[in-house]
């Protein structure tokens, strides 16, 4: 009975992978068939074409300029945000906590296209109201910031606030008895401690905002993305130039994926180096004595 568990469990697993990657191996391998339709069947041949397609495109690079624009200022503002939320939740207990954690995770419970309209149409009513033609009021990428930030900042408090549970709060009382100010106890103790969600909440938030469609549709004053420039291409007659963008956004993301793999191992070796070491002086020390 067990050995038949194992059997499904294993069918299972193999079916779900290959239902996942079986459209990108499909999806990747048009990027090089030479046909005017993104497909693998017929095949009329191998062709780099695309791909040269694709780089002599200037809308497609200004897309990809201002979807990194975007996606760097979201993260940075997310950060921000999410961490100093976080930060404010846990100091805080009772209904106040309630209330602050509510309101900030009810922004990802909102769908895309009502953040997107609700965030056009409060920036342009608020510059009717004060009769200005200051830029910060008419659509734009700066709305699109806003706009994801509203969500995204959400998402970093929450793996900001799930670090937080592991943080000894004796650590910040310590430092505090023997002198250190609050902004020393943020900067020398609490910060470091934090990094790891920090880092991670960066990257949600830029891969989050690189993918993002909806909110932008609706700030983006004219202003194209890669996701936009992907919609107009497929409404306006896809071809295989956008498999190959595709493919190419696989491939940066499994490299800083690996990248940051090989940086959390290295890392994790060097801390545990330094584990060990503290343990053997220990140990030698209490031999001495």
């Amino acid at each position: 009975m067990h050995a038949i568990r194992q059997t499904l469990a294993r069918v299972y697993a193999g079916a779900f992978i290959f239902y996942m990657l079986i459209p990108l191996v499909i999806m990747s391998a048009a990027a090089f068939n030479d046909n005017k339709t993104p497909s693998i069947v017929p095949w009329k041949g191998f062709t780099w074409k695309w791909f040269s397609a694709l780089w002599a495109d200037d809308r497609m690079w200004h897309a990809f300029q201002n979807t990194i624009f975007v996606a760097i200022a979201v993260s940075l503002i997310s950060v921000i945000i999410g961490t100093a939320a976080a930060i404010l939740i846990n100091s805080v207990s009772g209904n106040l906590r309630a209330v602050l954690y509510s309101t900030m995770i009810s922004t990802i419970l909102i769908p895309g296209a009502v953040i997107g309209i609700s965030t056009m149409i409060m920036w342009t009513k608020m510059g009717n109201a004060l009769d200005t033609e200051f830029i910060l009021f008419k659509p734009g990428l700066h709305l699109s910031v806003l706009g994801q930030v509203s969500y995204i900042a959400s998402i970093v408090m929450l793996l900001v606030l799930a670090r937080l549970q592991s943080f000894d709060q004796g650590l910040e009382e310590a430092a505090l008895d023997l002198g250190a100010t609050h902004a020393q106890v943020m900067k020398r103790i609490l910060l470091p401690h934090l990094y790891p969600a920090i880092g991670a909440g960066a990257a949600v938030a830029f891969f989050q905002s690189i993918e993002n469609f909806n909110v932008t549709q609706f700030t983006r004053g004219g202003a194209d993305t890669l996701t936009v420039y992907v919609f107009s291409k497929v409404r306006s007659g896809i071809t295989p130039t956008i498999n190959a963008l595709a493919l190419l956004l696989i491939g940066v993301t499994l490299l800083l994926a690996v990248l940051y793999e090989i940086k959390r191992r290295r890392s994790a070796n060097i801390e545990a180096a330094r584990e060990a070491e503290a343990r053997r002086a220990a140990a030698l020390e209490e031999a001495i004595i």
